[in-house]
């Protein structure tokens, strides 16, 4: 059978009904990447029909590849924060062309490949202490629950303490409330399908509600793209770009680091030794995905949590991952019914699948102050800071200099210094 000699599935326990199912959910989870993230490219001056193609067929080949090169359920798109980073603070923020800023993608996709090149990405992986890792993957579970619930409007912004309650009482909050109620109820019964079958159900109740308008199911895509090739490799390797570069860069590497760790975690892919297997393979398919971005008019590509989704609904190798990318894949033509799938459809998966990713704390040793401290600072440093690599720099920093005060520094791996110092650097030079 093809799809089990490409993809093992008996050795994952897995079947291809199961791995289709998670594929569909995970595109369920996902849908919302192939029209934000090209608004928010719109927002740097470029076309939005093109931005929409770039994201959509970068999206297809990197999943694409992560299903068939790597054998895993991870799905990749352009992320949205390297969006919102590369429109309001590296165009708008610099003043500086959107050519040049693609041509800032594409050096970064080209230093990531030379780190891969030469192993130093797997090493860097490798040299996050098993206490960072299972910090980040708590702390991406509560930053995929701020996410959620900022997206509801269950939590909104305020003047004097941040954060505080929205409207409970409004639609999308009792939606948001009843759809993790219900998928809560069917995962405690064990029924499969139960994430996908809460959004369906959101989704069918938005429109009962009217507050979801039918778009339609089927669309022709603009193929005219221009963006294709304009990036401006020349301006972005001026000296005044090179610390926007930098900083791009350990984005890029961290940012999918803590996302890879977070769902290896949780769908239990890690060996004995805390490490995950096909380790090299996994770290390919977002540098093509953000260099082929940079040529089409894209930012880079991530591996995306919402693959999680799928990881909860049973999926465990590639195939997860091909479904996803032929459901992206067929989403140029239907456009219209994937951007139909309301924010509060996905909040409650996103607030499911944070609570079963923030169990991974029990495995951090809590009779050492020098291994738990610098993890619970990445733990809460990541939703905290609204980012990924930030949350786990700051535990980088800290773990070194708990472990050399508590007279234990032969417990810290030698390239952990290097990354503290990286890490302290970069926050400086930011600040």
């Amino acid at each position: 059978m093809i799809l089990e000699k490409l993809f093992k599935l008996e050795r994952h326990r897995t079947t291809p009904r199961r791995e289709m199912l998670a594929g569909l959910t995970t595109f369920s989870t996902l849908a919302y990447v192939m029209v934000v993230n090209p608004m928010i490219m719109a927002d740097a001056g470029m076309d939005f029909a093109s931005a929409m193609v770039a994201t959509i067929v970068t999206s297809f080949i990197a999943t694409l590849f992560m299903g068939l090169f790597a054998n895993y359920p991870f799905a990749l798109a352009p992320g949205i924060g390297m969006a919102a980073y590369f429109t309001y603070s590296v165009v708008l923020g610099n003043n500086l062309p959107w050519q040049t800023a693609l041509g800032i993608v594409c050096i970064a996709g080209l230093a990531l490949l030379l780190l891969w090149v030469f192993r130093l990405r797997e090493l860097i992986i490798k040299a996050i202490p098993l206490g960072l890792k299972v910090g980040a993957t708590a702390g991406v579970g509560l930053f995929l629950v701020l996410i959620g619930l900022k997206n509801a409007k269950i939590i909104v912004a305020h003047p004097q303490t941040l954060l505080t309650l929205g409207n409970p009482l409004a639609p999308e909050s009792l939606l948001s409330g009843l759809g993790i109620v219900v998928i809560a109820a069917l995962m405690a019964r064990r029924i499969q399908g139960a994430i996908l079958i809460g959004i369906l159900m959101n989704w069918a109740l938005g429109l009962i509600l009217g507050l979801v308008s039918w778009k339609g199911a089927i669309g022709l895509p603009n193929f005219d793209l221009h963006t294709f090739l304009k990036l401006d490799i020349s301006s972005a390797l001026s000296r005044d770009l090179w610390m926007i570069s930098f900083s791009f860069l350990f984005i890029c590497l961290f940012d999918t680091a803590g996302s890879l760790m977070g769902l290896a975690h949780q769908g239990h892919f890690l060996n004995k030794q805390g490490e995950l297997p096909r380790l090299r393979k996994v770290l390919l398919p977002d540098i093509v995905g953000t260099l082929l971005g940079s040529t089409l008019g894209s930012s880079a590509s991530v591996v995306y949590l919402e693959s999680a989704s799928g990881i909860a609904a049973g999926g465990r190798t590639g195939l997860t991952a091909v479904v996803v990318a032929g459901l992206m894949l067929l989403s140029l033509f239907f456009e219209p019914l994937a951007s139909s799938i309301p924010i509060f459809a996905i909040t409650p998966v996103l607030v499911i699948i944070g609570a079963m990713m923030l169990r991974s704390v029990v495995q951090l040793n809590w009779e050492d102050p020098s291994d738990y401290i610098p993890c619970f600072i990445t733990v809460i440093g990541i939703p905290l800071t609204y980012s990924i690599g930030t949350g786990i720099g700051l535990g980088m920093i800290l773990y070194p200099i708990c472990k050399l005060l508590a007279g234990r520094m032969r417990e810290v791996h030698w390239l952990a210094w290097i990354l503290a110092l990286l890490f302290a650097l970069k926050f400086a030079l930011d600040g």
